[in-house]
């Protein structure tokens, strides 16, 4: 969805003008990028992490960036062929807890902080904010 306008009304004289559209979308597309950097952010921290037998799991660890809630939200974790990756993360009577997508953000939270704030407050300059702004598909490994 391209940038909306602005809406111009006239009203006794005096024309308003309603930036109101614009600035929730450039502020939704903000969330998103930074989710999506987010996201490469910890794949790449939790592939540091997990112990390599195949290298099966290391290839099942995905972020996806969801928007069809009212805001985004990102979501990091394993795909359907690295469904024992599930096991590893939180343990089973065989397998100790390694934990390591928690301990992941866990850990990073400053770095995630710093991600999430390069692009928020880029809310204050219109034009850095649309050159920060990229409308594909969320949805990788890395």
């Amino acid at each position: 969805m391209p940038l909306p306008s602005s809406v111009k009304i006239k009203k006794d004289g005096v024309e308003y003008l309603n930036n109101v559209d614009a600035c929730k979308y450039t502020i939704t597309e903000l969330s998103r990028a930074a989710l999506r950097d987010v996201g490469k952010y910890v794949c790449r921290q939790t592939k540091n992490k997990v112990k390599k037998r195949t290298g099966r799991l290391l290839k099942n660890i995905q972020y996806w960036v969801r928007t069809k809630q009212p805001f985004p939200n990102l979501q990091v974790g394993f795909k359907p062929g690295g469904f024992y990756g599930g096991f590893q993360e939180l343990g089973t009577s065989r397998i100790p807890k390694q934990a390591a997508l928690t301990s992941s953000v866990e850990q990073n939270i400053d770095e995630i902080q710093k991600i999430e704030g390069q692009y928020l407050s880029a809310i204050q300059d219109e034009n850095r904010a649309k050159g920060l702004i990229d409308e594909g598909e969320y949805l990788g490994t890395e």
